[in-house]
Formats: C-alpha cells, sequence, structure tokens
C-alpha cells in the first residue's frame, strides 16, 4: 500500500469586488459571509466575480423593495 499525500482544506481567497474594487475574503473551507446574508442573488455569469457586503446589500436592494 502506498502512502497518499494528505489533502489540505481548502483555505479562503482574497477576492476585489466586481462593483466597487474592495477587497474581501471568501471562505472555501466553510460557509461564507455572503450565506449569512438575508438576500440571495445569482453568482455572476459574465466571469466577474463575487460583490462585497456593501455592493451585494445595494444589488439587492431594488428586489427587496419590490417583493
Amino acid at each position: 500500500m502506498t502512502n497518499q499525500p494528505a489533502t489540505l482544506p481548502p483555505t479562503s481567497r482574497r477576492l476585489a469586488c466586481a462593483g466597487c474594487g474592495t477587497e474581501f475574503s471568501c471562505s472555501l473551507s466553510g460557509p461564507c459571509w455572503c450565506s449569512e446574508e438575508a438576500v440571495r442573488l445569482p453568482m455572476p455569469s459574465d466571469g466577474s466575480d463575487c460583490l462585497c457586503r456593501d455592493c451585494l446589500r445595494k444589488a439587492a436592494a431594488p428586489t427587496a423593495a419590490a417583493g
């Protein structure tokens, strides 16, 4: 039997907000901060990355007002 290297759990990654450029972290090893937000938006389909907490809330504001 051969010894296989232990797989390290994914770590947090640093992202730049697609809306304003603010840097924030995204946890790949567990629930990310965005899962704690009340609003749910679809993941970007244009190849851009996630939004920071403030931009996510701003983007969700029209949706919340219409609902």
